[in-house]
């Protein structure tokens, strides 16, 4: 979840993509019972350009599986092969979260591949893709040049909108948006939900010669493989979903409240923030250098600092622009939680430093823009998040009601509350909805699920991995005590062991293991 439009270890990197070895075609369970032909796509891998010893290809999938026959469209899918090839149980895929750009898995497996267990890179190949809407696949994309995106992006707010002016040109902004997409790409927009991209995910399975799915989804990818189990029980062979999304909240719009509302990440980014300016102030500014003395004195001075900048912006580092940076730099404990604290001080001390987390929706205009090709206009998108979310999670359909949701925010979980709660509005006027979605049931994997979380997540909090896990019915939570957003992003060799074990032999940790993360905030440098 954005977890889904952040993603800070992946922004701003791009590489080619691709998948091979065809298999005969057969027929995959879709939702409701229907059951449809699917071609698998007929690939070659070649090295890829700009990521040196990973492989890459373009699979041509159908653009609606309800007609397999019809237009299809291009999926980049990049691999890195197993590095130990005589002992190889197959591949593994794995998906970045999102969902939006911050799901190209061109662009993450290279950077992600290191955080992976040595004992899964030498066991597996390594794949990944750009999803559907997505990077390097047939994308999103609704303005035809960067001067007209640049344009449209100048009228948005940084991070939220403060105030009633703010509210008004992001509600109008982002309504824009939706009628430029509706223009641009209206059958896409159509067929970017989960549902497609886990029918994708089972023709990549076929095509790389994999029988049952090994799988690997971090934040929004839990709701990914959770889909991918829903549709294609029968075809998961292990599966470990890290950073979770509550599925059943995410489809239905019960509390009547946006999606990152009803999931709870307001709340799991007060409870992270709580705990970073707590563990700031029990230590020392050498180690975190907006420590105050105190975990009071500390709160104290984020929240004046706060107030200062509601009042006088220093720089582009306005209050909703730093808040924003707030939730994204709380994602990575090491380095992320020091980086934010200098960032933090330095704003205190009057400076104006280029906050080092990036914003959610909004900081993807400020990122830079991705390589031009195909004809496609070079500007950083932030079309593919809404296009995936909006389709199928259904929010207030009314704009003038996310001020009061803004005010609910933040009375029960401070100012990052308005962060979350204004996140999802752009649905609200969002044009399209999914042709074909899936709602459920989620409990049909006939093979166990190992789900993990962190107990202080500032995007998908321990409470939505339980929830998950009942929902997902047989599947199993290993709790990692520790904070930041995913255990890949915040290791644990804990819960590295549990789930290398479980890949290799499905064996689960025991009912209610709990796990620590490696590096707790502020630790002392290795060797001192």
């Amino acid at each position: 979840m954005s977890a889904r439009r952040t993603g800070p270890w992946w922004k701003g990197i791009a590489v080619a993509a691709a998948v091979a070895c065809a298999l005969p075609a057969s027929t995959p369970a879709a939702a409701g019972g229907r059951t449809a032909p699917a071609a698998v796509p007929a690939l070659d891998w070649g090295p890829c350009p700009d990521a040196p010893g990973f492989s890459c290809a373009t699979a041509a999938v159908p653009l609606d599986h309800r007609r397999p026959g019809g237009r299809t469209i291009e999926l980049a899918v990049i691999k890195r092969p197993a590095t130990d090839p005589g002992r190889r149980v197959g591949s593994l895929f794995f998906n970045p979260g999102g969902p939006g750009n911050a799901a190209a898995g061109t662009a993450a497996l290279p950077v992600a591949y290191e955080l992976l267990p040595r004992a899964l890179r030498e066991r597996f190949d390594i794949v990944s893709w750009d999803p559907r809407g997505v990077g390097r696949s047939t994308a999103v994309r609704c303005f035809r040049s960067a001067e007209e995106f640049a344009a449209w992006a100048e009228r948005v707010p940084d991070g939220f909108p403060a105030g009633a002016r703010e509210r008004g040109n992001w509600i109008r902004a982002f309504a824009e948006l939706g009628r430029l997409c509706e223009q641009r790409v209206p059958a896409l927009l159509r067929h970017v939900s989960t549902a497609d991209t886990a029918r994708d995910l089972d023709l990549l399975r076929r095509a790389v010669g994999d029988r049952r799915l090994s799988y690997l989804g971090v934040s929004y990818g839990t709701f990914l493989g959770a889909t991918y189990a829903g549709l294609f029980p029968d075809r998961v062979r292990a599966m470990v979903l890290d950073g979770n999304v509550d599925p059943v909240r995410w489809v239905r719009m019960r509390p009547a409240l946006p999606t990152e509302l009803r999931q709870g990440a307001d709340l799991g980014s007060a409870r992270t923030l709580s705990r970073f300016l707590a563990l700031c102030g029990r230590t020392t500014a050498d180690r975190c250098a907006f420590s105050a003395g105190s975990p009071r004195a500390t709160r104290d001075k984020f929240e004046r600092l706060l107030r200062r900048l509601r009042e006088r912006p220093q720089g582009e580092a306005t209050y909703a622009a730093t808040v924003g940076a707030v939730v994204n730099g709380l994602y990575v404990v090491d380095p992320g939680w020091t980086e934010l604290a200098e960032d933090l001080q330095d704003l205190w001390e009057g400076g104006t430093p280029s906050l080092r987390g990036a914003t959610g929706a909004t900081g993807a205009l400020r990122a830079p823009a991705p390589p031009e090709g195909d004809g496609e206009p070079a500007y950083p998108e932030v079309e593919p998040a809404y296009a995936v979310e909006c389709s199928e999670s259904p929010v207030p359909r009314d704009p003038r009601r996310y001020h009061h949701f803004e005010r609910y925010a933040r009375a029960r979980s401070g100012d990052v509350g308005r962060y979350w709660a204004w996140l999802p509005e752009p649905c609200a006027t969002w044009p399209a909805r999914a042709a074909d979605p899936y709602t459920g049931p989620w409990n049909r994997s006939a093979v166990p699920v190992l789900t993990v979380n962190t107990t202080h997540d500032p995007a998908t909090p321990h409470r939505a991995a339980v929830a998950a896990t009942r929902h997902l019915g047989n599947a199993r939570l290993l709790t990692v005590r520790g904070h930041g957003h995913t255990t890949l992003l915040n290791p644990s060799a804990c819960a590295a062991r549990h789930e290398v074990r479980y890949f290799l032999t499905g064996a689960l940790p025991p009912r209610g293991a709990v796990c620590r993360q490696d590096t707790p905030p502020f630790a002392a440098p290795a060797g001192k």
